[in-house]
């Protein structure tokens, strides 16, 4: 065991997801596709609802702030991960590290802000359509998302000052792909009771609150489509909720099954490899999700692209 060093740390190692130098290349060039894909994805949709006036709604301007959030969020642990693999380093900057967590937890918290703020409008839009336009207005619209923002930013930087008071190791081995919050944590050789406190305080205001959110909205919505007299109507009210009711499940699921994974003794590799999920794949698969039956989305893509997308 190497002597505690409160401030002379300059670096830490992320193992990544293998340590097989055979599989190196099959990873890199898988997350390098999938981060293409991301960027290109969520671009094309900030693209559409941009430069197409049909688009210009709560509804879109919300997809839209996800989608850039999205590129955001990904942007902040892929890049390193690459560059890792190809320079063939493990090595990051103890500054870089902090800064690597401040950023992923602004935009993984806006994120979830965001979804909750979606499941909102959803929520006007079917339970008080007729005052739709009037309640979700572009100065509450913007309010919403700013506030979002400036919470998440809050959050990351306390999360990130309560790291800067531990205590680590000269070396510290972090099994991951990127610098994780809880397993940065995990490494202190100091006492980390004051940041548990404050994590489980995050993940009260960034997971709970948010979820509560989105299950009143739609417990409201679902009571409101039960009182719609045709199938029909059911049919549009629902169909208007089901990409973004995709989207929430797979991001809360995701990373649920990482804490749960992360809560097995010797799972450090499996939990990597469960945030995998929602760090790189959902952000992947949002596009393709709110455009596989959305009419406005395909034509808008069709302009840009001068392509049918599906």
């Amino acid at each position: 065991m190497e002597a505690d060093n409160d401030t002379g740390i300059s670096e830490f190692l992320l193992l990544g997801l293998s340590e097989e130098p055979e599989l190196q290349p099959i990873i890199f060039g898988l997350f390098l596709c999938m981060y293409l894909i991301t960027v290109l994805g969520n671009l094309l949709i900030i693209l559409a609802v941009s430069s197409d006036s049909h688009l210009h709604t709560p509804m879109y301007f919300f997809l839209a702030s996800l989608s850039f959030a999205d590129i955001c969020f990904t942007s902040t642990t892929i890049p390193k991960m690459l560059w890792n693999i190809q320079t063939q380093s493990q090595v990051i900057t103890y500054a870089g590290c902090i800064t690597q967590m401040y950023f992923f937890l602004i935009f993984g918290g806006w994120d979830d802000f965001l979804l909750t703020v979606m499941a909102y409008d959803r929520f006007v839009a079917i339970c008080h359509p007729l005052h739709y336009m009037v309640i979700m207005n572009p100065r509450l619209c913007g309010l919403l998302v700013l506030v979002s923002w400036v919470i998440s930013v809050l959050n990351s930087l306390l999360q990130s000052l309560m790291v800067l008071r531990l205590s680590f190791r000269t070396k510290v081995e972090i099994p991951h792909f990127f610098c994780e919050f809880n397993q940065v944590v995990g490494q202190a050789c100091s006492d980390t009771f004051l940041n548990d406190m404050v994590m489980y305080f995050g993940i009260v205001l960034l997971g709970g609150a948010p979820l509560a959110g989105i299950l009143y909205s739609y417990s409201k919505i679902v009571s409101s489509i039960r009182r719609i007299s045709s199938a029909q109507g059911k049919y549009k009210a629902f169909s208007t909720c089901a990409s973004h009711l995709s989207v929430v499940s797979l991001f809360y699921c995701t990373i649920l099954g990482v804490y749960l994974s992360s809560a097995a003794p010797q799972s450090s590799h499996s939990s990597a490899l469960a945030s995998v999920m929602y760090t790189v794949v959902t952000p992947m698969l949002n596009p393709f999700i709110y455009s596989l039956r959305n009419r406005d989305i395909n034509k808008a893509l069709k302009r840009i692209t001068g392509v049918p997308v599906m």
